[in-house]
């Protein structure tokens, strides 16, 4: 007998130990610094590291749907390398994971770190919000939403009798709904950590159960509050209008069409809809992409994906944060000098410069969600690129 239950430990060892050496590095690190809990603002820095890399491959922690890209794929050639002191220095301090430089429209600086590389994809965290505001885009071009100035229960009509009865789209957009929202990502009883765990009621998406219970603070349109909810609702808005899912839509009017290099993924909240202000998993390369997209006016092959005008209105002010310099557009961050960003907690980001034709993606794993030190260095950093891009500019001269 003890014989056969050594033989059966061994046989089962020897077969953990092919699972293990059959799976990828990202799975394997994965595994190694399982998360605990499905709290992301609470992980490790180790569990962190280890996640955003690999998030949409344990469904037990979240599900995903795909993002389908195309055969064919945007070119973004190689440029010369664009000099920039201590670079490496600058993403150790930053924990970046991947860093893409695109001027003109070519690749000037492309780096990774954290033992990440060009083929993974990481999560976006926030950087999906400016992608699901431009699906708003795309479907009052499509004709699905037919004004920013619809009542929000005009697409969602289990919102009536609540805090939204009053809230236009564009209020939604612009985070100036009125209604009260906690957004500090270190307490976990704000309504940013307690969302993630609510409990939807029966036949109600998860998104709409929970925002529809918020108070009114201020009257619609006078105070402006960043609410991850609310772009969770806009993107319940957006597949409800469309009847499409917003993987599906997205792929249709940008992933594919536009010429993304690889799939991508969306997580998926408890019932079933992508968790639209969150959590687009991309390799650094077609947020890159993504960038030019916009940057380009929101068009494929000639033809507009979005009405005309649509990101001079969506990434120039629209909202004032309180912040000298800035602003909010919808659901893009504005700055007075004409540059604008998407922008996630612990370090993800797309800065747009449209006058020095530039784009600068990045993923990182900061210390803290809303580190502002390194949100310090980052713009510091980008200061730094704009330079000397000017410097190449004065010396061509």
């Amino acid at each position: 007998m003890k014989k056969w239950i050594l033989g059966i430990i061994l046989l089962i060892a020897a077969a953990l130990g092919v699972t293990w050496f059959s799976m990828d590095k990202d799975t394997r690190n994965l595994a190694a610094n399982l998360p605990t809990n499905s709290d992301v603002l609470f992980w490790t820095i180790p569990q962190r590291d280890a996640a955003f890399r690999a998030i949409d491959r344990i469904p037990a922690l979240a599900k995903s749907s795909i993002i389908e890209a195309g055969d064919k794929v945007y070119p973004m050639p190689k440029g010369a390398p664009l000099g920039i002191a201590d670079l490496d220095g600058y993403m150790k301090t930053q924990r970046t994971a991947g860093l893409v430089i695109v001027h003109d429209g070519k690749i000037r600086v492309e780096k990774y770190g954290l033992d990440f590389d060009g083929n993974g994809k990481w999560t976006s965290f926030s950087v999906a919000k400016s992608l699901t505001s431009t699906l708003v885009g795309a479907a009052i071009k499509d004709g699905y939403i037919k004004s920013l100035q619809d009542k929000v229960t005009v697409y969602i009509p289990e919102m009536k009798g609540s805090a939204y009865d009053d809230v236009t789209v564009e209020q939604l957009m612009t985070m100036t709904s009125g209604v009260k929202w906690n957004e500090d990502y270190e307490d976990k009883n704000s309504d940013v950590a307690r969302f993630n765990t609510h409990k939807a009621e029966s036949g109600i998406d998860v998104t709409v159960s929970y925002m529809r219970k918020l108070p009114r603070e201020a009257p619609a349109g006078t105070k402006w509050v960043y609410k991850t909810g609310e772009t969770n609702l806009i993107g319940v808005l957006v597949s409800k209008a469309s009847k499409k899912t917003l993987s599906q839509y997205l792929s249709e009017k940008i992933w594919a069409p536009f010429g993304m290099e690889q799939d991508a993924s969306w997580l998926l909240g408890s019932t079933g809809h992508e968790i639209s202000g969150c959590c687009i998993q991309a390799s650094v390369r077609d947020m890159a992409r993504f960038g030019l997209f916009v940057q380009g006016g929101g068009k494929v092959g000639g033809v507009s994906v979005v009405p005309d005008g649509w990101f001079a209105s969506a990434t120039t002010k629209q909202a004032d944060i309180g912040a000298p310099g800035a602003g909010y557009g919808y659901q893009w961050w504005t700055f007075d000098d004409g540059t604008f960003a998407a922008q996630g907690i612990f370090g993800q980001g797309i800065f747009f410069d449209a006058k020095r034709k530039l784009v600068i993606a990045s993923n990182s794993n900061w210390p803290r969600a809303t580190d502002e030190k390194s949100k310090a260095d980052r713009e510091a950093f980008y200061k730094k690129v704009q330079a000397a891009i000017d410097a190449e500019a004065a010396a061509a001269r």
